[in-house]
């Protein structure tokens, strides 16, 4: 018998079908897999030593049943548990009722192992190919952890359900918040970055934080979905700042919060020809604009400047709310 839930309170036809789908040998090692956090088909299947095809099947299945939650990001698909209801709940007792230490879930974990150290490897090949021109950037305006502590602050202590953080890099910014959301998201362009952002949150307990490649300008979601989105360091990299705030604004759910830290109007042509950055930071009165546009509304704007480099670069949080 389940523990810690009353399954007579649930639909019968859902606990039905969530019990049918978990009730196959390779299904429920894959439930037990992802517990352990998301991972894409092909590694569920060099792990579990199976075919991708017979493996996607089974996914297919779980996925029907509401078990598992799949994406795609190019030619991959990524799979992680669903964290709705009923679902959840009777994953987690079947996963507790599972003997962890039989000899084919031993070897599974011992092959997952494996797996994530490869995508360690591949995650610190890319970040020492980047480090030198991130460490000269960051030199240039105020610590990060400055700007990430006002951000929190900004929230003021408030839990969300679903955060959604447009051009997460490497994860910083949703491990921030990870202690008050319910799940987390990151949306990036950089396979790199997003290789470094499930490293970090496999070596965290942040089993509810995720990472996936998207579009700023045609987000995966519907019309207000997140109550918390934040957009660190990104909008001057775009070729159209409004649009990306506009469609961030569709998918807030009234009420919500939107923190935008970025660059305040500098000369630093450097970052124009050498990072990319299409815009040289942004006046108040742009954001103030964009924000009657998309129907948001400034609640408050702060302003940090590195105290190590006078000449350096003004960091401007603005706090927003729809």
């Amino acid at each position: 018998m389940f523990k810690c839930l009353n399954v007579l309170e649930l639909a019968m036809d859902n606990v039905i079908e969530i019990l049918k789908a978990a009730g196959e040998d390779t299904r429920l090692r894959i439930i037990a897999l992802l517990n352990n956090g998301e991972l894409s088909a092909g590694e569920l299947s060099s792990v579990m030593a199976q075919s991708q095809p017979r493996v996607s099947r089974h996914l297919k299945l779980l996925s029907e049943a509401g078990i598992i939650e799949r994406r795609t990001e190019g030619s991959w698909v990524f799979v992680r548990l669903s964290n709705s209801e009923p679902a959840r709940s009777l994953t987690t007792q079947i996963i507790s009722c599972l003997n962890r230490d039989s000899f084919v879930l031993t070897r599974d974990l011992a092959k997952l192992k494996e797996i994530r150290e490869a995508r360690q490897e591949r995650a610190h090949k890319y970040f020492e190919k980047i480090a030198p021109e991130w460490e000269s950037l960051r030199k240039l305006h105020q610590p990060e952890g400055v700007v990430e502590a006002a951000m929190l602050a900004a929230a003021d202590g408030r839990k969300f359900d679903f955060h959604l953080d447009l051009g997460s890099g490497m994860g910083v910014i949703l491990e921030t918040f990870s202690k008050y959301v319910k799940r987390g998201e990151g949306i990036d362009t950089s396979h790199g970055m997003l290789n470094l952002s499930r490293l970090r949150f496999d070596e965290g307990d942040n089993k509810h934080l995720s990472a996936r490649l998207g579009d700023i300008y045609s987000l995966p979601y519907g019309n207000e979905t997140a109550d918390l989105i934040t957009i660190h360091q990104v909008l001057h990299y775009l070729d159209n700042p409004a649009a990306a705030m506009t469609e961030a604004a569709r998918v807030l759910k009234p009420g919500g919060l939107l923190l935008i830290a970025d660059f305040a109007p500098h000369d630093f042509e450097e970052l124009r020809n050498k990072y990319g950055h299409l815009r040289l930071g942004f006046a108040d009165a742009e954001f103030s604009e964009w924000c009657n546009l998309a129907g948001l509304k400034i609640q408050s704007i702060k302003s940090f400047k590195n105290e190590k480099n006078a000449s350096g670069l003004e960091v401007k949080l603005y706090a927003i709310t729809k």
